[in-house]
């Protein structure tokens, strides 16, 4: 399977037709077909039901389409890294989750860049799952995320603060005056609750409920939409103070656990792999300005 059928295969889908992609790839539409055609007949599979005038990926076809986009960014990414080993340039990729400690990459990526200024992060914001799920595959670099987590396969440094739980109210809420909520307070409310399942089994560990016994309208991967939900008073969110302290809104309260329930965030990426010259310099810099 040749990288340049699957770069055919993509910008078939991307343009949903397959006259506009023989002209956008400068080939015959006839080629192209034919090339989509011999790569199904080496997958074994079908990956396109063909209307008179558009396409659509079947199950399999969709599968394939996430896999051909990974192998075709790892290879342009490799490129790169190979095109700057002579000057210190390219790109760094970071993935990281919401949290007060993320103030620390940020710190540490502005000393970087203005220590190299060729180098150019690209930053992907996700749940810290999906960011391990990307360290793993090789899409990212180095993962900021929270705990816990296990750090079997990657090395890593710790950040030293530490993140708060608690449940994030609208201002008007009966709790919103008090100074902490006990773990039966907030198993009462409406909850809106985080969609990580080592996180969620946490939280229902310290209310001892299954969650068939707590009322949840919804959850969540990242806070920053779900502060509107809160706002209109759909629910309290079970959260960190982290991502708040980031940007703090007038309409809700964060009113912490008690017992204090508290976490950390890591900084990590995977053992034994081939950096870049950029992002080894990176991980340098993380382990000398974090002990």
């Amino acid at each position: 399977m040749e990288l340049r059928v699957l770069k055919y295969f993509l910008t078939t889908i991307n343009e949903n037709n397959i006259t506009r992609a023989a002209d956008i790839l400068h080939i015959t539409q006839p080629t192209l077909s034919r090339q989509l055609m011999e790569l199904e007949e080496e997958l074994g599979t079908t990956l396109f039901i063909r209307g008179k005038r558009t396409l659509t990926l079947t199950d399999d076809g969709m599968v394939f389409r996430q896999r051909a986009e990974e192998i075709v960014a790892l290879a342009e990414r490799a490129a790169r890294e190979f095109a700057d080993r002579d000057n210190l340039a390219g790109v760094i990729t970071l993935g990281a989750t919401e949290a007060v400690g993320s103030r620390t990459l940020a710190r540490l990526m502005k000393m970087f860049s203005d220590r190299y200024p060729a180098v150019r992060f690209d930053l992907y914001n996700e749940m810290a799952d999906h960011v391990k799920d990307r360290v793993d595959s090789g899409m990212v670099d180095i993962g900021f995320v929270l705990e816990p987590i296990d750090t079997t396969k990657y090395d890593f440094v710790r950040i030293s603060q530490r993140e708060t739980w608690g449940l994030l109210v609208p201002a008007e809420h009966p709790l919103a005056a008090n100074s902490s909520v006990t773990i039966q307070e907030a198993a009462a409310c409406p909850l809106i609750l985080p969609g990580r399942e080592n996180v969620r089994n946490e939280i229902m560990n310290w209310m001892g409920r299954e969650e068939a016994h707590l009322n949840i309208v919804a959850n969540y991967t990242l806070l920053s939409n779900v502060v509107l939900l809160v706002e209109e008073g759909m629910g309290c969110a079970v959260c960190l103070d982290g991502a708040l302290a980031i940007g703090e809104r007038s309409g809700i309260r964060f009113i912490p656990l008690m017992p204090e329930r508290t976490t950390k965030s890591v900084l990590l990426w995977k053992k034994n792999r081939m950096f870049s010259p950029a992002a080894a310099l990176f991980i340098q810099m993380i382990k000398e300005n974090i002990s």
